[in-house]
């Protein structure tokens, strides 16, 4: 408290510093005078001078006199523009969104400075907003959006609340693109640092490499241990080719890791079973049932759940295998496009890659670093995805939900899985029950229809 209070040299007295000097002079006075000393000990207290302490305590008594609050007001006030602007929030409302992009269009247009629209931003007058583009859907993609939303909750209704299934035998896999440099990039430099140099024959052709990544959802023990931490392996589309001339870093005919630019479905059929399904095998726990569901989006070249080579493999060991695709643009629906893909690209920015040996070493560290708690957490949002897609009918115009989860892992509260309303339920149940959107699908959803009443 002293620290706070004791600014002594300072010849601006904050307000607050007075009225509390007031107060506690207030507090000692008996008939509106204070006792002897008191002046003295309250300049000390709050680290002033004994004349200013007197001075307060005379201002103090003249508003107790008139009958009003005491309110000690300090004598240096900043200065006021009486001319200052004031944002139009109709002329906002006007101009089209394209015309706002930015500072100095939106500065335009208003006809202010810029410093202006910065101090309109500064007081939450005006928003920044960054806006992402996002899949069209048709009325059967909505249908079957919700259809897909409703199979991964339980058939059971407690205190009219309906749980999702905690999803821990459901492997999810998507492929990505991942580049060795970004064409534009942002960095902090010190006043007397030299910009760095970047350079590359194309901009339009930057190495990249894809990867077929496959996870699925942590299991942890009780105490918070993690049992199966879900990352089943992250697998890049390479493949090594002898040199076909001589270069100052190596011979002729040496092997060189080469990406593969074309990944057509005999490239991902074999990714799926000489890599995907080996590795979940050896990774996959034993308390955790051996149905394994594989999901997939709607990208032509990946296999279907009747494909012959798929199901040769698909039965054995004790497992069980299925594929299933999700509802057809629907990213939201999948964890790594969701925010996984993009936890391994900020971490992967931050390493320097020389050749394509090197992006892969970066991409697999990247990889392994991710915490397993980041994982559960993603798949948790997908959940909070699911919900927001039944409320609103389909569609993908929601704001992605938050619940802090960080927090709630701290204290130990974070469930296993969310919960959603009956209510919310019934509505999309309902929804889908009108003629109009009978789109035949293959996700079940019998037992929630049931479970509400339908």
């Amino acid at each position: 408290m002293e620290e706070e209070l004791s600014d002594r040299g300072n010849r601006i007295i904050p307000s607050l510093k007075k009225n509390l000097l007031a107060q506690r002079l207030l507090q000692w006075s008996q008939a509106g005078e204070v006792p002897y000393g008191a002046i003295q000990k309250a300049a000390t207290e709050f680290g002033v001078s004994r004349k200013t302490s007197q001075r307060i305590w005379a201002e103090a008594k003249v508003q107790i006199h008139s009958g009003v609050p005491v309110n000690i007001k300090g004598r240096v006030k900043g200065y006021e523009h009486k001319d200052k602007f004031q944002l139009d929030a109709g002329k906002v409302r006007e101009l089209s969104v394209l015309e706002r992009s930015n500072i100095r269009k939106l500065a335009s247009k208003l006809d202010v400075s810029k410093s202006t629209v910065g101090r309109f931003v500064k007081q939450n007058q005006l928003r920044p907003h960054t806006n992402a583009i996002k899949p069209l859907l048709s009325a059967s993609n909505k249908v079957a959006r919700m259809r897909w939303g409703l199979s991964h909750i339980q058939p059971l209704i407690v205190n009219g609340m309906l749980k999702y299934h905690p999803m821990h035998n459901v492997v999810h896999i998507d492929e990505k693109w991942f580049y060795m440099t970004k064409t534009s990039d942002r960095y902090y430099l010190l006043p007397d640092e030299n910009e760095p140099y970047r350079s590359c024959k194309s901009k339009r052709f930057i190495t990249k490499v894809m990867f077929m990544c496959a996870v699925c959802r942590p299991h942890f023990a009780e105490n918070g241990e993690v049992i199966f931490d879900g990352k089943i392996g992250i697998f890049p589309f390479t493949t090594m080719e002898p040199a076909k001339r001589r270069s100052k870093n190596r011979p002729r005919g040496t092997l060189e890791t080469k990406p593969i630019q074309s990944v057509n479905k005999e490239v991902m059929r074999e990714c799926l079973i000489q890599k995907i399904i080996p590795a979940i095998k050896a990774k996959w726990p034993e308390n955790i049932s051996k149905e394994i569901f594989i999901q997939q989006d709607n990208a032509k070249p990946h296999i279907h759940h009747n494909d012959a080579d798929f199901l040769s493999v698909a039965s054995t060991d004790g497992f069980q295998f299925h594929i299933r695709c999700q509802p057809p643009q629907s990213p939201d629906c999948n964890v790594l496009d969701l925010g996984y893909f993009r936890a391994i690209q900020s971490l992967q920015d931050d390493k320097v890659a020389k050749g394509v040996d090197d992006l892969l070493r970066n991409v697999h560290s990247s990889f392994d670093e991710l915490s397993p708690y980041t994982l559960n957490n993603v798949f948790l949002t997908l959940q909070g995805c699911l919900t927001e897609i039944l409320k609103v009918q389909g569609g993908n115009d929601y704001k992605t939900p938050h619940m802090n989860k960080e927090r709630l892992t701290r204290i130990g509260t974070l469930p296993v899985t969310l919960e959603v309303e009956e209510g919310v339920v019934k509505a999309a149940v309902a929804y889908l029950q009108q003629p109009e959107h009978d789109v035949s699908t293959n996700y079940d959803i019998s037992g929630v229809t049931e479970a509400v009443g339908f």
